[in-house]
């Protein structure tokens, strides 16, 4: 069996980053000058950003939802929805990306441990719905019928990540764990491997570069998601 997994109840936890969905033309979550999108992190990524020029932050979100529904799903994304249904065994998929990607390619039970782009939450009455047009400062909520609240359902700077719990007992449940695209530099995300280490599970990282969790890993494929994915994959359920 492939990358030393426990034979009993194999189940695979797999943690994508944004590398998976640069492939399919969305950009990386920070540059090299440490920007996020062209933008400084504390103008549009965090709660102050959106107490302070609420539009703005808008404005920047609105363009990413826009952008979004110009890309597709890869050879990646296709891949591992594939496996999600072809293993016999359990398959979580948890995300750091706020796309749909894996959605569109088919997965299942996606955790979005960062949030949905397409999501919308009101800080008033924490009202949740899909929102897939331009947000305003002076949209109104549907539910508590306040304007300024609404903002988008995604984790900022300095909040905690969604579905922590789920992840965790996942991870302590899993036979094998795979990180694919990610930096190894957002916590806590960049803290499961050690997780799954302390568990007994194999660790695979598939990402183009080293990271600075590599040293972490038992095995390692580099190159392109939508190469390497695939080809594990195509390996895996090969048995």
């Amino acid at each position: 069996m492939p990358c030393g997994m426990r034979a009993q109840e194999p189940s695979i936890v797999i943690l994508t980053g944004a590398g998976i969905s640069a492939e399919s033309g969305l950009p990386t979550f920070r540059d090299k000058d440490g920007l996020w999108e062209g933008q400084r992190v504390e103008d549009v990524a965090c709660p102050q950003a959106f107490a302070r020029d609420p539009e703005r932050v808008q404005r920047f979100y609105n363009l990413r939802r826009a952008a979004l529904r110009t890309v597709e799903p890869n050879a990646a994304h296709l891949a591992l929805a594939r496996l999600q249904q072809a293993w016999p065994g359990r398959v979580t998929l948890v995300t750091q990306n706020v796309d749909d990607l894996h959605e569109r390619a088919g997965s299942t039970a996606v955790t979005h441990m960062h949030g949905e782009l397409q999501m919308v939450r009101c800080d008033f009455c924490g009202h949740r719905m899909e929102w897939l047009d331009e947000l305003h400062t002076t949209t109104v909520c549907p539910v508590c019928l306040r304007s300024r609240g609404l903002r988008p359902d995604i984790v900022w700077f300095g909040e905690i990540p969604f579905h922590m719990d789920l992840i965790q007992d996942a991870v302590e449940a899993s036979t094998l764990f795979v990180a694919i695209g990610t930096s190894g530099q957002v916590y806590p995300a960049a803290g499961l491997v050690q997780v799954a280490r302390a568990v007994g599970a194999a660790t695979l990282e598939i990402n183009n570069a080293q990271t600075a969790v590599s040293g972490c890993f038992d095995h390692h494929r580099i190159g392109p998601a939508s190469v390497e994915v695939p080809r594990w994959v195509e390996g895996l359920l090969a048995g």
